[in-house]
């Protein structure tokens, strides 16, 4: 028999390994038993599987035991933030009023940015069925703010006994098409933080942009917000040329599948950058990318996700 002076430093021990084990892991990432930690990211919630950018969405993501909820964000002509891909309806996803649907000659007649959030309720953007997404559940949905999202989220994860995911939330804008289809970075930034204060969620959150004036808005103005830096496939430059175009050094890189190679992996995470990679959708790629080292994963199909890295 062992007496309680001999077993005390033994269990003191273990304890603060424990201890050290959980509070060095990196940010945004969950915790999993005998396997690498993984960001399993559900794209628009779960694309694949039910009508993007919407709560339903973002409800099967969280039921399939994602990590993360990535979403994108515009504004409304009264000051909403709201999840869209496009500042305009989409042909591919919107009917009408009346019921019938928008040509894609037109659909960017329909501005959000000029439409207010009661009328941009009216169109549905869950029925019609998804030219590329054959598996897509048809159901009745609209636009929802960001707001009501959050709500849903924190309601289901009380009601089911989970934890808060994160939240990766992409703004949709360009220099392009400032005080067209959207606000000035400032502008948006700041209205999307609101939110984000508004639910308490700042330690939940990545924002994460193709147009990098955002990015450097929230490093500014936001520093304990993580930010990803998106980087689109097709581009001659080098992943050094890429992260030079930010002032400072982001918490993620999120490229393209294909530019997530193991050199690019490996130099991200000599600088401390996590490499999630987008879109992702199908389970042989996955696999792969997760074997190659990445940290987490964006897919339209949670689903073909290994399961140990689902939680």
């Amino acid at each position: 028999m062992y007496n309680l002076n001999q077993i005390l430093p033994v269990l003191l021990l273990l304890l603060l390994a424990t201890s050290s084990l959980h509070c060095n892991a990196p940010k945004h990432i969950a915790q999993h038993n005998n396997t690498k930690a993984m960001n399993i990211q559900g794209h628009r919630g779960c694309r694949g599987l039910i009508p993007e950018n919407t709560i339903p969405a973002m409800l099967k993501a969280l039921a399939l035991g994602v990590t993360t909820l990535e979403m994108d964000i515009v504004i409304t002509q009264d000051n909403k933030v709201i999840l869209s891909h496009e500042p305009y309806f989409n042909h591919e996803i919107t009917t009408l009023p009346q019921g019938s649907y928008i040509a894609e000659a037109d659909e960017k007649n329909y501005n959000l940015y000029h439409m207010t959030y009661d009328s941009i309720q009216r169109y549905d953007v869950g029925l019609k069925p998804h030219p590329r997404f054959a598996q897509q559940a048809k159901q009745a949905a609209t636009k929802p703010t960001l707001a009501q999202l959050i709500q849903a989220v924190q309601a289901y994860c009380a009601q089911h006994h989970k934890p808060l995911p994160y939240f990766n939330i992409e703004t949709k804008c360009t220099p392009a098409t400032d005080d067209v289809y959207h606000p000035k970075p400032a502008i948006m930034v700041n209205l999307l933080m609101q939110v984000v204060a508004q639910y308490n969620i700042q330690s939940h959150v990545t924002i994460q942009s193709f147009d990098y004036r955002t990015l450097e808005l929230v490093h500014t103005k936001y520093p304990s917000i993580a930010t990803a830096m998106l980087v689109e496939d097709g581009t001659s430059t080098t992943i050094q040329q890429q992260l030079q175009l930010l002032s400072y050094t982001p918490n993620i890189y999120s490229p393209h599948y294909s530019l997530a190679t193991t050199a690019n992996i490996t130099y991200c995470h000599s600088l401390g950058i996590q490499v999630i990679p987008y879109t992702v959708n199908d389970a042989t790629t996955i696999k792969a990318l997760i074997a190659q080292g990445v940290d987490g994963i964006i897919t339209d199909y949670p689903n073909l996700v290994p399961a140990q890295y689902l939680h």
